[in-house]
């Protein structure tokens, strides 16, 4: 068989250390001939694209750097026909039809088979027409509607209502999987699913219901299908039933526990948390052992009314020490949402910065501080992921309160009612943020997570910005655009305003 030379990868420790090599390759063999693969950058981002064409050519495939006579299929990512064939007339080519002009769905079909698919027609882009049927029955509706759908969550305004939840949550499971895998790109086609569905105002019942969807890859085709027709994702069963699954599933559970440790603990051969809490050889961190004291607490949901003694408590304490200061409660419960499983919380002071000590120490039962890393000056992070710069309070609070229901609370069936606790241990995040960056801040800590990625990239691929929880910059003009609202924010990207109750993506 043929091989190729690719580049070499080379991590970002390597690179910072300055051991640049373009002089070194790493050569793969060519399993698949007939298959000459471009990946367009646009849309895309050149970090994206290295790492796909990587990926390709270890599974045999052959990936063309740069667009030639020899490939045959083009991939694109969130890019319409018309985009890609005026993408291709600026590369000077006279005739595109020689070409299968494909979307991502397609390359992710192959990656996940380890060879080609098919080409069929749900992975080809193709001139369609998107003009409403004149008097269109109701029943051809869903697919009109599913048309005029946006790929970018920020540009749909999703409430709490989900009508094709049994979808959403199959989609969840097989996320969070993934995510677990530490597999980005089948992780994020299930999550960008998940958004586009719920967001839809009718309940999906029919394959031609999410005819012209955005973000309908194979893998999630295959679900809805499967649910259509049998009432249940087997796939997602699966991975319900997986030994894996299941250990990762409890181990991250605990406050201070993320995908690394639960890789190792189970590469050790831990699978549940008794055996965990019964392994006197591991060393917890401070934070995961305030996770599997409190933990009872720590995993049960957080009610609106809990938010609200809780938002009463930090604002009185705040206003002790800064009584200028504003305290916003972010998160999921900004968004209308009435149960959670921790508190956001956004302080900034107009005022001068005093605010080194926010709580009575009384009323924490944990606290580990993080300082502030930001630069002045600094260019908004180009990863849709990237933690924000600001001081943050991730604490643990003691909340005194009346137990109405204690079977929610306490699990131990030897407990003695004289032993019944008359409070509850509830996560909160508290960050500390610049007056002139709040705005920024806000939207960031608001959410949901699916919303800010979209948002994000919204802002580099349609308007060449960088947007991050610090500031917006525009990198036409090369000038930071200030904000003193979250309304300003949307005006700077162009889009209409959406209200925190509709970011529920």
């Amino acid at each position: 068989m043929d091989r190729i030379r690719a580049p070499a990868v080379f991590s970002q420790r390597k690179r910072q250390k300055g051991m640049h090599s373009p002089n070194l390759f790493c050569s793969y063999e060519i399993k698949f001939n007939k298959f000459v693969i471009f990946i367009m950058q646009r849309k895309m981002g050149m970090t994206r694209r290295m790492f796909l064409m990587e990926l390709a050519r270890r599974k045999g495939f052959r990936v063309e750097s740069e667009l030639s006579d020899s490939v045959t299929h083009i991939v694109a990512e969130n890019n319409s026909y018309p985009e890609v064939l005026d993408w291709l007339r600026g590369q000077a080519v006279g005739d595109s039809s020689r070409f299968e002009l494909l979307d991502i769905s397609w390359f992710t079909a192959c990656m996940e088979a380890g060879r080609p698919v098919d080409s069929e027609m749900k992975y080809r882009l193709m001139e369609r027409d998107q003009s409403p049927p004149l008097n269109a029955p109701e029943s051809e509706m869903p697919s009109f509607i599913a048309s005029k759908v946006s790929q970018y969550s920020c540009q749909r305004k999703t409430t709490l209502n989900n009508y094709n939840k049994k979808f959403t949550d199959a989609f969840e499971i097989m996320a969070e999987n993934y995510e677990f895998k530490e597999n980005e790109i089948f992780c994020l086609e299930f999550l960008r699913a998940a958004s586009v569905l719920k967001f839809l105002p009718f309940p999906v019942t029919r394959m031609k219901d999410i005819q012209g969807l955005p973000c309908m890859g194979d893998q999630v085709r295959d679900v809805i299908e499967e649910i259509i027709e049998e009432g249940e994702s087997s796939k997602a069963k699966e991975v319900l039933n997986d030994e894996r699954y299941k250990s990762f599933k409890q181990f991250t559970s605990v406050f201070g526990v993320g995908v690394k440790t639960s890789e190792k603990w189970y590469r050790m051969g831990l699978r549940t948390l008794e055996e965990v809490k019964a392994d006197k050889t591991l060393k917890l961190s401070k934070m995961q052992k305030a996770g599997f004291l409190y933990y009872e607490d720590l995993v049960s949901c957080v009610s609106e009314a809990e938010a609200n003694a809780v938002s009463l408590i930090v604002k009185n304490t705040v206003s002790t020490f800064l009584p200028d200061a504003l305290v916003t409660i972010t998160g999921g419960f900004r968004r209308g949402k009435k149960i959670g499983h921790d508190i956001d919380f956004l302080i900034t002071n107009p005022g001068p910065r005093e605010d080194d000590e926010l709580l009575h120490k009384g009323l924490l039962l944990y606290c580990d501080i993080i300082e502030s890393t930001f630069v002045k000056e600094q260019l908004p992070s180009r990863k849709v992921d990237a933690m924000d710069n600001f001081q943050k309070c991730f604490a643990i609070l003691k909340l005194y309160q009346p137990r109405v229901d204690n079977s929610s609370y306490n699990t131990s069936k030897n407990l003695d009612m004289a032993e019944v606790k008359d409070w509850k241990a509830i996560r909160v995040d508290l960050v500390i943020t610049p007056f002139e960056q709040y705005a920024y801040a806000l939207l960031g800590w608001t959410g949901s997570r699916q919303f800010g990625r979209d948002l994000r990239r919204y802002a580099t691929h349609e308007r060449k910005m960088m947007l991050d929880n610090h500031a917006l910059y525009d990198r036409r003009k090369r000038i930071f655009l200030k904000a003193r609202s979250e309304e300003e924010i949307f005006a700077h990207l162009g889009l209409d305003y959406v209200e925190p109750w509709e970011r529920n993506a």
